[in-house]
């Protein structure tokens, strides 16, 4: 194996500096060192580490040559790793577990973003997610941060976002004018279900639940189907749906809460990093 010379990180660093900055000057201060340290960083950089030239001088001017564009995209890779590597190893706080309940609606829509930019800030977290209703979560005591959706003016925990439910069906199809009509809804503890039965009977529309699962998935398997229709938040009916409103004759819809719940008996600083994680993560 050839015996490679090493690349520090601060001559890493400095290179990237004159590479944003444009110039060996306004490098120099942004990396709080002199512009003499600068010149003679670059040269061991180009004459005893890479031996080859990553700038193109023009007076005070610089640009990278192909060589330094190349290397431009390793070190900022280099750096990203090497201040991961740091901000872990140095913060023992932030090696542990969560535990984190949600419905599984929310999993796909919601989380993927959110677990995934926890996981490049803190890898050696473990995240421990468990898929229940709200209602099931409400009542669980061992978990250390849940996502449930409530009702308005029951609202407990931190507001993450309100949203309205909303009908829909699978385009191309009338199941909203079948009478009774079929609904595809949650089990009958969801509190959402009550609202589009309790709207239904306000219409004296006649509907039969004809679809029950705890699975979002398999409910919008059979509205897809035109098998049913279904009544659920709106930024989980996919675009491929059809909304249902006054036009089609369809009662509106109460909103609702989405929140989040810590837990009283295991606060620490993992679970509540997680916990900004999520709060920014619903607001985007």
């Amino acid at each position: 194996m050839a015996n490679y010379p090493s690349i520090d990180a601060e001559l890493l660093r400095s290179f990237v500096a004159i590479a944003d900055h444009g110039g060996f000057t306004r490098a120099a201060e942004a990396v709080n060192r002199t512009q003499s340290a600068i010149s003679m960083q670059m040269k061991r950089l180009e004459e005893d580490v890479l031996q080859r030239s990553v700038f193109e001088r023009d007076g005070r001017q610089v640009r990278l040559t192909p060589e330094g564009q190349i290397l431009l995209g390793y070190a900022r890779r280099i750096l990203k790793l090497h201040g991961e590597v740091l901000t872990t190893l140095r913060e023992p706080h932030m090696v542990g577990s969560v535990r984190i309940g949600t419905p599984n609606d929310y999993v796909m829509r919601f989380l993927p973003g959110i677990l995934s930019r926890f996981a490049q800030a803190y890898p050696l977290v473990q995240v421990e997610v468990h898929c229940e209703p709200s209602y099931q979560l409400l009542q669980r005591r061992d978990l250390d941060l849940s996502i449930v959706t409530r009702e308005p003016g029951t609202e407990i925990g931190q507001l993450l976002r309100r949203e309205r439910f909303v009908w829909a069906e699978a385009p191309g199809f009338n199941t909203h004018e079948q009478r009774p009509m079929p609904l595809a809804m949650f089990n009958t503890e969801c509190f959402c279900r009550a609202w589009a039965c309790n709207a239904l009977d306000s219409l004296e529309i006649p509907y039969r639940v004809a679809y029950t699962s705890p699975s979002l998935s398999a409910l919008m398997a059979v509205v897809s189907a035109g098998l049913a229709v279904t009544a659920q938040l709106q930024s989980l009916v996919t675009a491929d749906m059809r909304l249902l409103g006054e036009a089609e004759g369809m009662p509106e819809l109460p909103m609702s809460s989405i929140v989040l719940l810590r837990s009283e008996r295991n606060q620490s600083q993992v679970s509540e990093t997680l916990a900004e994680h999520i709060v920014e993560g619903f607001r985007l």
